[in-house]
């Protein structure tokens, strides 16, 4: 079937107090990652590549800079007089003040796009999970199957997390036969890449009536319930390639770093499937007389004049002469002064490190400087 016929959802409520001061002023959507990229790159790229047309992305507290990155959509060919892409904020009322209780609430409070879109399917995603897939397979897989619902899964073992996460059992025939959500020690191997498959108006009709029974999330309240008493087929959709799940520090900082081994690059950013975002034109980057560059991606703009090991430069970094870089993820026009020195850090957009600076972080968990902050 044409992915024409399939609208997809994304939605960027998840929660975000483990990621500190990384998301103090952003969603986990927009968070700058590979140098050049925002988490929501992936998922938007990897619908348009499938051929969705028609994109909505929820959003809600914090969303400026993700409203700012995505603008018209005309970086993902999302621009067009019919369909294209649909930024959706809270509606703020006396009531709702910008933060909804979950998935479901925000769903419902969407009811007039969904309800307006032409499509017959709903691809329904969440934010917290970096991946590159290409949709055709699971909507073949779904039509196949004959499911009401099919769900997307993974193996990978990194993705599990005690108390947080949500994770399936699977029977012979692949069908979903238990969830559990948050469990203190997960007991499944499969866990949610939350990612749903499903009809529209049985979309509809299950939001609806959860919101009638005053629930808030979709795969607590609703699809768990089906799953153990409504007698619905929900099926599972084995995810094989290489996902991410970015909700600690340590994770955001372990993806960036994992993306210089050329192998889990070339997976990520398949030159079938490309990976889109948003153009900022710039200089190329310019290696002064004592710059020394080892395994590190250096994006457009940066002028290096220092030694800088296995990291991840954003645009337009600034490293000064006599600055030793180690293991470190510097965002955006950030600068680094004569004779700094920094290891397994990751600085924030225009961070400013002035001269003679020291900061070495811990292999396992990496200092994070914040946005504007000079030290």
């Amino acid at each position: 079937m044409a992915m024409k016929n399939v609208m997809g959802i994304i939605y960027t409520g998840e929660k975000d107090s483990y990621l500190r001061e990384l998301t103090l002023m952003r969603a986990i959507a927009a968070l700058p990652v590979a140098g050049r990229y925002r988490v929501i790159d992936f998922l938007v790229s990897g619908m348009v590549n499938s051929g969705i047309k028609n994109v909505g992305v929820i959003m809600q507290k914090n969303y400026h800079s993700l409203m700012d990155h995505l603008g018209s959509g005309k970086e993902w060919d999302l621009h067009g007089k019919n369909d294209g892409l649909y930024i959706l904020p809270p509606f703020l009322t006396r009531e709702n003040v910008g933060v909804y209780s979950g998935s479901l609430d925000a769903l419902h409070s969407n009811f007039g796009y969904i309800r307006r879109s032409k499509q017959e399917y709903v691809l329904l995603c969440n934010s917290l999970i970096v991946f590159n897939a290409n949709f055709n397979e699971m909507m073949d897989a779904h039509q196949r199957s004959g499911a009401d619902v099919t769900m997307m899964y993974s193996r990978n073992p990194d993705l599990r997390r005690a108390e947080n996460g949500t994770y399936f059992e699977i029977d012979a025939e692949g069908i979903i036969t238990d969830v559990e959500i948050d469990p203190t020690r997960p007991r499944h191997e499969n866990t949610s890449m939350e990612v749903f498959l499903l009809r529209k108006d049985l979309l509809m009709d299950l939001v609806d009536r959860g919101a009638a029974h005053g629930y808030h999330d979709i795969m607590r309240d609703v699809f768990q319930r089906m799953i153990r008493d409504a007698g619905m087929r929900v099926r599972g959709y084995a995810y094989e390639d290489v996902c991410y799940r970015m909700d600690s520090v340590q994770s955001y900082f372990k993806f960036n770093m994992d993306v210089l081994d050329r192998t889990v690059r070339h997976a990520l950013f398949d030159e079938a499937k490309p990976v889109y975002t948003k153009v900022r034109d710039e200089m190329p980057a310019r290696y002064q007389d004592n710059a020394r560059v080892h395994n590190t991606m250096v994006a457009d703009g940066c002028i290096v004049d220092g030694h800088v090991e296995h990291s991840m430069l954003f645009r337009g970094v600034r490293i000064a002469k006599g600055a030793q870089i180690r293991n470190c993820v510097i965002m955006q026009d950030s600068v680094i002064e004569e004779g700094v020195t920094l290891e397994n850090c990751i600085l924030d957009k225009q961070a400013v490190i002035k001269r003679g600076g020291k900061l070495i972080g811990p292999n396992t968990y990496p200092i994070v400087i914040s946005k504007d902050m000079t030290i």
